[in-house]
């Protein structure tokens, strides 16, 4: 799947999250699609770091602490695009795991591979 496929895929699995929990949202359809490129990014450079200080206790939760961490960057990522707004930890928490499914459930509607 191509980059431009990748970040459309995201945008719409943002948007789509968005739609399910009142607690999410955005303020304008170009702030998901914003939302879509830093949060690959911070997927990108971020997330790795952060997985590798945290693998013990990922370890010892038998990866459940990943959720955390994905729900940690998630709300990253709406401190850091206005216009995007996610109320609370456990709305970031349910919202992850929802994108999670989501963006999977596109990808492999919309990928090529």
């Amino acid at each position: 799947m191509g980059l431009l496929m990748r970040w459309l895929v995201s945008a719409g699995a943002l948007l789509i999250v968005a739609w399910l929990f009142d607690r999410i949202w955005f303020d304008t359809v170009g702030a998901a699609f914003l939302a879509a490129l830093v949060l690959g990014l911070i997927n990108a450079f971020i997330k790795p770091v952060v997985k590798l200080f945290t693998l013990p206790v990922t370890v010892l939760t038998l990866g459940l602490f990943a959720l955390v961490i994905n729900a940690v960057l998630l709300m990253l990522t709406s401190s850091l695009v206005g216009g995007f707004h996610v109320e609370g930890f456990w709305t970031a928490f349910w919202g992850a795991i929802v994108l999670a499914l989501v963006s999977g459930v596109l990808g492999a509607l919309f990928g090529d591979e």
